[in-house]
């Protein structure tokens, strides 16, 4: 399930710092931004209300982290999340096989960035769109979700990270909503067909 809040602005930080776990705490309070602050902190209060909608579980989560950083929940290691922020949302996903969730400001587009981060293919697919700053946050988001669902991170060639998509015996599949001020994609596996 996805979980989104883009009405962060509108928080009580403290409140709602003193409702998150210690560790989640210490992690919101690195940002120097108050807004960035409440980002954070928002999007452990989505994966908190969607452990408590969906399992019933109501204690603030503790996390560990895989080989590259990806953070999994350490009591209970079979339930998928992945959290994402930007200046204009919070987002969470949770699911029961790996998942990914990547979201983007739309007014964050910069054209000179397109041939360092984008193949030939999603270039050209770019140029052609009647709204380019669509195209090019959607393949963003599209790469950035699926190395959250895998774990590895945003250290390889980011232009290549769409090329050749599965994983095992599954298929990589995405879904890509579109917001007035920002985009969002999950990406997550299916059995191949």
């Amino acid at each position: 399930m996805i979980y989104i809040n883009d009405q962060t602005g509108q928080m009580d930080l403290d409140g709602a710092l003193a409702a998150v776990s210690r560790q989640r705490r210490d992690h919101a309070m690195r940002y120097r931004s108050v807004h960035d602050r409440r980002l954070s902190v928002a999007a452990y209060q989505l994966l908190q209300q969607g452990l408590s909608a969906e399992y019933g579980i109501t204690e603030p989560p503790s996390f560990g982290f895989g080989p590259h950083g990806k953070p999994v929940l350490e009591a209970y290691p079979h339930i998928h999340f992945s959290l994402s922020h930007c200046h204009e949302a919070a987002a969470c996903v949770i699911a029961s096989s790996p998942v990914g969730i990547d979201v983007e400001s739309l007014s964050h587009y910069d054209a000179g960035l397109v041939p360092q981060v984008m193949n030939r293919d999603e270039q050209r697919e770019i140029a052609a769109s009647p709204r380019p700053e669509y195209a090019f946050i959607r393949l963003w988001t599209m790469k950035e979700s699926l190395l959250k669902m895998t774990g590895e991170g945003m250290a390889g060639d980011m232009r290549h990270v769409l090329d050749g998509l599965s994983v095992g015996s599954a298929s990589v599949r995405f879904h890509t909503t579109v917001f007035p001020r920002f985009i969002c994609t999950v990406c997550y596996l299916s059995p191949a067909e």
